[in-house]
């Protein structure tokens, strides 16, 4: 099946994950991409907290591969009780 027009993979794709402001809501977005971004860098994950301090936006940039890989990706973070919405 085509991709939807505009999205040719590999691309640079800016994914945003939003959750409660813990102190481990970064090293648990990692360790869940992990298995479908191998190359992902700590670094590459920049954390900013809301106004009042109560979550936290995460943003995380790469190289999506395929329609598959990102479908993967929004599975397990958008499945998960410690996250509030994925962008």
């Amino acid at each position: 099946m085509p991709e939807p027009a505009g999205m040719e993979f590999p691309t640079f794709f800016r994914l945003r994950v939003v959750g409660r402001n813990d102190d481990d809501f970064a090293d648990f977005l990692l360790e869940r991409l992990l298995p479908f971004i191998p190359e992902l860098l700590p670094e590459q994950l920049e954390a900013r907290p809301s106004g009042g301090g109560k979550y936290l936006a995460v943003h995380i940039e790469f190289f999506a591969q395929s329609r598959e890989q990102m479908d993967s990706i929004y599975g397990v973070l958008s499945g998960h009780e410690r996250v509030l919405f994925v962008m």
